[in-house]
């Protein structure tokens, strides 16, 4: 099991020193978010700069996916605007950066690059919405499948695809492509699934590419430490593995900058101890429902 931290919840540091505390932690990985403080992927000097970041990289040991998520990186005043769901000159934005992305995960041999319907604008007939998501996301596959990077989509609460059936949707729009697959949130299975956690996974095993981790509760949308949700984790850890999926799972803590170092460290400590229990076989059940 290899455990990776975002840098989304490292905001307040410079990105090298990011990268040197989540490997001096014991990472395998991190998920690069390109943001206007990480990586931005729209200042000068775009090639050069992913070229040092490649290196840093390789010297720490880390693997890494790139994530889209950054809440302001195209417009300055709306939180994740524009989105593949907008009129098109709009949606083509989005697009540009998702392009982008994927240039950059090839440049970094990153394991795939994430990203997310958005929400839709209102009074957007829902049939246009799908046909704007698949449009889109066909034009960004083409990059990826030119480029060998993999595409992993994540249904995201609150977005118009916000569930697993969401994405199993948009999925056999697509043609199942072997370029594109889901990114689960295991945080999300836990807010608004309606089954267990590891039958979420289980339901979707097949299809993983990346994975992302946190604690939640029920019916919130809230990114929480560990413990302080209510997922009981070695029953996930036991099911991703059976799965066979053996990419990175990423901790997802964008709202816990102010303690970073602080929260990567427990983070990390939990994601271990809960994997030996998951090795062992620990009586857990079948982990808590949805």
């Amino acid at each position: 099991m290899r455990f990776a931290y975002g840098t989304n919840g490292f905001g307040s540091h410079r990105l090298d020193d990011a990268l040197a505390v989540i490997a001096d932690l014991g990472y395998a990985g991190v998920a690069l978010t390109l943001d206007a403080g990480h990586l931005d992927p729209y200042a000068p000097g775009l090639a050069r700069r992913v070229e040092r970041v490649a290196s840093r990289l390789d010297r720490l040991g880390l693997r890494t996916v790139v994530e889209t998520g950054g809440r302001y990186v195209l417009d300055p005043r709306r939180k994740h605007r524009p989105t593949l769901l907008d009129d098109a000159p709009e949606a083509a934005r989005r697009v540009d950066l998702l392009r982008r992305a994927v240039r950059v995960a090839a440049a970094l041999n990153a394991e795939a690059v994430s990203f997310w319907s958005g929400a839709a604008p209102a009074g957007l007939p829902a049939e246009e919405g799908w046909d704007r998501l698949r449009r889109g996301t066909e034009t960004v596959l083409a990059e990826a499948e030119a480029r060998g990077v993999v595409l992993g989509f994540e249904p995201e609460p609150g977005m118009f695809v916000e569930d697993i059936a969401g994405f199993e949707r948009l999925d056999a729009a697509l043609g199942r492509p072997a370029s594109f697959g889901v990114t689960l949130d295991i945080g999300h299975c836990r807010c608004l699934e309606p089954g267990p956690v590891p039958d979420c996974v289980r339901r979707v095993g097949g299809r993983l590419v990346n994975v992302q981790i946190d604690d939640m509760l029920r019916g919130v949308h809230e990114h929480l430490e560990f413990g302080a949700g209510d997922i009981d984790f070695p029953p996930v850890l036991a099911a991703l593995a059976r799965t066979g999926y053996r990419g990175l799972v990423g901790v997802e803590l964008p709202r816990h900058g102010h303690d970073a170092p602080g929260a990567a460290e427990r983070s990390l400590r939990f994601l271990r101890d809960a994997w030996a229990a998951a090795e062992r076989g620990a009586p857990t059940g079948t982990g808590t429902p949805c």
